[in-house]
């Protein structure tokens, strides 16, 4: 059994293991810095309360960055209950900025904002995120001898990336030093240009804080009001931007020693109120009632400032503990607070729901189970060729990727690479893949990308920039594009009896041609004609004689619905095959019941000049699990897989197959087959041809006479 499969197992048995698994290790220079690094990194994760679990995985993960351990070595009985998470962290390992910056730059707001989201979707665990952060810490204080460009590069990393997403997640004690880290990197002089006005290390500020504390909590317990009391001078990266964003030197900031108390009602938050101004001297101008008065975004606190011991300025926040969770996880959370909001609304509830993980409970494994299902769900994120992070909705495509990065791009797109492979332009886009588009020289969008059921486009607003580029081409164009999509699509049904006039009114438009021009603008989709014809067919019946009685199934046609034959036996006739809502009529056999033709059919033509009277008028009846044959060729060049391709496509659109013959083409080389099928209307008919032709090597697809 793993060693870290019980979950029983107490935090000293997991360390346990993971020691005694190292100290197997040959130690030699090489191995024992790994192992230090897992030691150090260990011990910044240690105050945030994750499972001993990562823990371990933490202490062991830089052996498998380093190339000591390899996947094969995470299968140890030692190793196999966090080989998991030890792959997951190798998963965030490999996320870097875009390989077009350079050190030094700063990312744009959008870019960096979607670095930070891709960072929590990629990951399986999302609080391995956390061990990241403390991971760039680390790497960050090894960082004061390397080489001036890879330590502006790592500065840089934490200011865009890690920093703020640590800000976000609520991780304040990694926060402060990350940002004060970078700054220290990116601008010495000005670090210490701020840290020299201090005029006392920050130790030295600290304790000051916590004699400050002690007072006041001596002070309010003898007043008799319950208060949690925390305090921490602030880091020298807050103030550099406060003296920016104010436009004033540091020593006009009243808050560069900052106290908050938590009180339990409001009654309290006003008594502490008169308590820290009894003994310390406020500041005029610098007090701010919340309270009363709350922000926009309904955060509410007593904020003052006053002359404390030694005549240094201290900022004293109160608030009630509700009011606190409502600041720490509601809307006005402290992320969106300190950098200015503008996040959408259903990532802040993401987020506020990451920082629950913060939060040890009993059902960790059932939270993270909903997270990693649907954390992101409305949301993927790629990488293009460049590193940059390009944000798509649920169910993108490579085509949706082209559009999102320029209108162009998806004009000209011919195909599309992910992850170093040829995939279809249907292909369904996974958080992290890595796509480049192929792309042609002129533009040439394809009408089916418009089609929603053929699965090219996910995105509503793509889908609008293909339109837009067809409505703009010549009405000529679009004129002979539109003509030869009806064509098609009447050909491909082998519908000849209705007038393209009745399928245009029908779509509400004059004329045929005012029909093929919003074909061919894009407008339409060749789906629509299918509708249309169902319609026409479906209103020019004439009215049932009277419903068929309910029979058992017996055979084929038994399976149908077909009102005006009576009792009679009805069969389809072989010649035509009919599918609603095609009009048809009923011709009586000699000795084989009723046959059912299409009106158009020539057989049946034939025979209503020869024997008028054994002419029958019959409709379509009603049937939800109706299912009515009909015959298509498909022509095709020979591949592996091909016949598990159209079985597929069948069996997606729910067309059973009765039939199926084969033959090779001599002169052209290609595969003949001859498919019966069973289909429920003249729609699903349209779908299952046009999918089939989307197949590779599928040639063309045609119903059948």
């Amino acid at each position: 059994m793993s060693a870290f499969s019980d979950k029983t197992m107490t935090r000293e048995s997991v360390h346990d293991a993971v020691r005694a698994y190292l100290r197997e290790l040959d130690t030699d220079e090489h191995v024992a810095a790994f192992i230090a690094e897992g030691r150090a990194v260990a011990e910044i994760v240690a105050p945030l309360g994750l499972p001993d679990e990562i823990v371990a995985a933490v202490r062991v993960y830089p052996l498998f960055r380093g190339g000591i351990l390899d996947a094969d070595s995470l299968k140890n009985k030692a190793l196999e209950g966090v080989s998991r998470l030890i792959i997951g962290l190798g998963q965030l390992d490999e996320f870097d900025l875009p390989a077009h910056w350079r050190p030094g730059e700063a990312l744009a707001v959008r870019q960096s904002e979607a670095l930070r989201k891709m960072l929590l979707a990629i990951v399986s665990d999302v609080r391995l995120v956390l061990v990241r952060i403390a991971d760039q810490l680390y790497r960050l204080r090894r960082a004061k001898d390397a080489p001036d460009k890879e330590r502006e590069a790592l500065a840089v990393e934490t200011r865009e990336i890690y920093a703020p997403l640590a800000n976000r997640l609520g991780v304040w004690q990694l926060k402060w030093e990350l940002e004060d880290l970078a700054f220290r990197y990116l601008e010495p002089d000005t670090y210490a240009d701020i840290a020299s006005a201090l005029k006392e290390k920050r130790g030295e500020r600290v304790g000051f804080i916590e004699k400050f504390q002690s007072v006041l909590l001596r002070e309010l317990a003898a007043e008799g009001i319950e208060a949690d009391i925390s305090g921490r001078p602030k880091h020298i990266y807050s103030i550099y931007r406060k003296m920016l964003r104010k436009d004033r030197g540091i020593e006009a900031l009243y808050d560069i020693r900052a106290v908050r108390i938590l009180v339990d009602t409001v009654g309290d938050c006003y008594a502490a109120l008169g308590i820290v101004h009894n003994l310390w001297s406020y500041i005029p101008g610098e007090f701010d009632d919340y309270i009363a008065n709350p922000k926009d975004n309904d955060y509410q606190s007593l904020h003052t400032a006053v002359a404390g011991p030694e005549g240094k300025t201290v900022e004293v926040q109160i608030r009630t503990h509700e009011m606190h969770r409502h600041a720490e996880l509601g809307v006005a959370a402290h992320w969106r607070y300190k950098e200015g909001g503008g996040t959408p609304a259903a990532f802040d509830q993401k987020i506020r729901f990451l920082r629950q993980l913060l939060e040890p409970t009993d059902d960790g494994a059932d939270l993270l189970e909903q997270i990693r299902d649907d954390l992101f769900e409305d949301r993927v994120y790629a990488v293009s060729p460049k590193g940059d992070v390009v944000e798509l909705c649920a169910d993108a495509t490579p085509l949706d990727f082209a559009y999102n990065v320029h209108t162009q791009v998806g004009h000209r797109c011919r195909g599309a690479k992910v992850n170093g492979r040829i995939v279809p332009l249907t292909y369904r886009v996974k958080n992290g893949d890595q796509i480049e588009i192929i792309t042609g020289s002129q533009p040439q969008p394809s009408r089916d990308w418009l089609s929603p059921k053929l699965g090219y486009l996910a995105s509503g607003k793509a889908r609008a920039k293909v339109r837009s580029w067809f409505r703009h081409q010549d009405r000529e164009q679009h004129l002979r594009q539109g003509r030869e999509v009806l064509d098609r699509e009447l050909a491909r049904l082998n519908v000849r009896d209705v007038p393209t006039d009745a399928i245009a009114r029908q779509l509400k438009y004059k004329d045929a041609d005012a029909l093929c021009v919003a074909l061919g603008a894009g407008d339409l989709t060749s789906a629509s004609i299918a509708t249309a014809l169902q319609h026409l067919r479906g209103t020019g019946l004439s009215e049932r004689i009277r419903p068929r009685r309910a029979r058992r199934k017996q055979d084929a046609a038994d399976s149908i619905a077909v009102s005006g034959v009576g009792d009679l036996l009805c069969n389809f006739a072989r010649c035509c095959k009919p599918v609603p809502p095609e009009a048809i009529v009923g011709y009586i056999t000699q000795g084989r019941g009723v046959s059912i033709h299409r009106q158009d059919c020539g057989n049946f033509l034939g025979l209503n000049r020869r024997h008028p009277e054994r002419i029958l008028e019959v409709s379509w009846g009603r049937s939800s699990d109706a299912a009515y044959p009909v015959d298509i060729s498909l022509h095709a060049f020979d591949r592996g897989g091909l016949m598990r391709d159209i079985t597929a496509v069948l069996a997606d659109a729910h067309a059973n197959i009765t039939d199926l013959k084969s033959h090779t083409d001599q002169k052209s080389l290609q595969v003949v087959m001859q498919l019966s099928l069973e289909v429920s209307d003249l729609p699903t008919l349209s779908t299952v041809i046009a999918k089939l032709e989307q197949l590779p090597n599928v040639v063309s697809v045609r119903r059948q006479a």
